[in-house]
Order: structure tokens, then sequence, then C-alpha cells
């Protein structure tokens, strides 16, 4: 939503039917996808499952994760186009340049959702990482509520918040879906880096 909102025609592909995506969607292989169609493309963003790399399976979870990283086999797919492209990753144990960092905090969104990209073929300017003090995640912990102003959208114990406090923290109106929003990414952060990529393109012309 993010590259559409800076201007981009967008298609996304999952290997997994995705019913509330709303621009074109093929449903296979992502990574074929790249490899057979990528150089059609002006740019290429890519989210390959984080599981494997993420901070719950690097830790506290390790033990009960049984995931494989697609993460080098995207970026060699990536690379193989000679398009601009973006890998995003949360932040954990994922090998990759880190390029970018973004906090919804940076946005005015009441979730702070690290996300780090890896960028090639292009140059995003680091936004400032306002501080978190003053802020709190509402939720339960152990066996205490809290109260605050942020929202941690992922899992579903602890009173992480109604569906609408999610897609009002997260900035999103087109899924209702709990699952699809723990999994995305804000659209300011897309939004942010496509105004930035269309620079690129601009001069470029």
């Amino acid at each position: 939503m993010g590259y559409y909102l800076a201007g981009f025609d967008v298609v996304g592909v999952d290997i997994e039917p995705q019913p509330n995506y709303p621009f074109d969607f093929h449903q296979g292989d992502a990574i074929r996808f790249i490899r057979d169609y990528g150089r059609e493309f002006d740019a290429i963003h890519a989210s390959p499952p984080c599981q494997a790399d993420c901070t719950l399976t690097a830790g506290t979870n390790r033990d009960r994760a049984n995931h494989v990283s697609l993460l080098a086999e995207t970026r060699d797919a990536l690379a193989s186009t000679g398009r601009p492209y973006i890998i995003e990753q949360p932040i954990g144990k994922a090998v990759m340049s880190r390029s970018l960092v973004l906090c919804g905090l940076s946005f005015g969104l009441k979730v702070f959702r690290h996300r780090q990209f890896e960028l090639s073929g292009l140059t995003v300017p680091q936004p400032e990482h306002p501080s978190h003090q003053g802020h709190r995640v509402r939720g339960w912990r152990h066996g205490r509520f809290y109260e605050g102003d942020m929202f941690a959208v992922y899992g579903n114990g602890g009173y992480k918040g109604t569906i609408a406090e999610w897609q009002e923290a997260m900035g999103i109106d087109w899924t209702s879906d709990r699952r699809e929003l723990a999994e995305a990414i804000p659209p300011a952060y897309t939004r942010y880096i496509g105004e930035n990529l269309r620079f690129v393109e601009s001069v470029a012309a």
C-alpha cells in the first residue's frame, strides 16, 4: 500500500492465497517469480519469511522453531534482475546489510514495529528515531496489566488490542484479519521508501 501511495503500480506474489490483498496478485513461489519476471519491474520489494531469523525464534522460542531461512536465496534472485531492490526483515539474527531501520514513532504511529531494510540501487535517508521514553506498550505482562499508548501487533494473548486498535496503530484499513495485521508492516514505511525510490527514478530519467 505504501508503494501505491507513493505512485507505483503494485503487483504482489505469495505462495499462499491472499484474498484481502488490494492489488494485482499472483499466487506462486515468489523467488521463482522474481527470477522469471523481475526484470519487467522498476523495483522489487521482498519480505522473505522471517521466522528463521526473527528475535522470537532466535531467542526464547528457538527450541520450538523449525524454519529455514530463504533470505540468501531471495537476495540472489533479486540481484540477478539488475533492478533496485528492498529486502525487509524484523530485527533479529538475519544476516543482511542494514541500510535503513524504521520505527513507527518516526511516522506518528502507535507501534514501535522496528524493521530493517537492505537496499540495493537506491539510497533512503535514515529518519530520526524518536526516543521510546514516555511510551509504553499496552497489555498484560507477568500477571500485571499496563496501560499504554502503544500496541504490540502480534499474537493473541496478553490483551494486545482489538482489531480496530491494531488497524489504527498500523495505519491499515483494507484487512480485518488478525493474522494478516500481525504479519504486515505499516504502509508508512514503504511509502517513505517509495517516495525516495521515485526520486531516484526521476533523476535516472
